[in-house]
């Protein structure tokens, strides 16, 4: 089962290795990982999509993260009422008249076209993983040339108690 993990971490040079290190020495794998900078000096925040075979196994992931000395927060909020978005990057090979055709496929996507060269175009994507897969089918039979991914970021929606299953540390100095 897939399950959608954040980790509120230190913003340090190896941290992300670390991390990513852990999971594949513990068997495992990472569908999509995001990270960036958060609202506070020198903490980034990292939204892991893992595949785990049961709650066991979810449990040791979570635990073993915990462990680790950057990291301040973990929480699986998979089930929780969150706000998930990827963005997609897609060049498609175009000529001049199926660019009108392939501005109708995007349009109900809310995507746009962010550059146009003689034989191809580039769109960029935000939203639901499932709504990107849709999109790249569509476009594919024109020819997809470039696609880049950013993996699912997320946080959870409105005010709502954190994850109770473990407990938070936060480190001091």
């Amino acid at each position: 089962m897939k399950r959608i993990i954040t980790a509120t971490v230190q913003n340090h040079s190896g941290v992300l290795n670390r991390i990513t290190g852990l999971l594949q020495r513990r068997q495992f794998n990472i569908e999509s990982i995001s990270v960036g900078p958060t609202e506070a000096e020198g903490i980034s925040k990292m939204t892991l999509v893992v595949e785990v075979e049961d709650e066991l196994r979810l449990e040791q992931v979570t635990k073993q993260l915990h462990k680790q000395i950057d990291v301040l927060k973990v929480s699986d909020i998979t089930d929780k009422a969150i706000v998930a978005r990827e963005l997609a990057l897609i060049k498609v090979s175009s000529s001049s008249q199926l660019r009108s055709e392939i501005h109708g496929i995007i349009e109900p996507f809310r995507a746009s076209i962010i550059d146009v060269s003689k034989d191809s175009l580039a769109v960029q994507v935000t939203g639901k993983p499932e709504k990107i897969e849709a999109l790249i089918e569509l476009l594919r039979p024109y020819g997809i040339k470039e696609l880049a991914r950013t993996g699912l970021t997320a946080f959870l929606r409105g005010h709502q108690p954190q994850v109770a299953e473990l407990p938070s540390f936060t480190l001091t100095k």
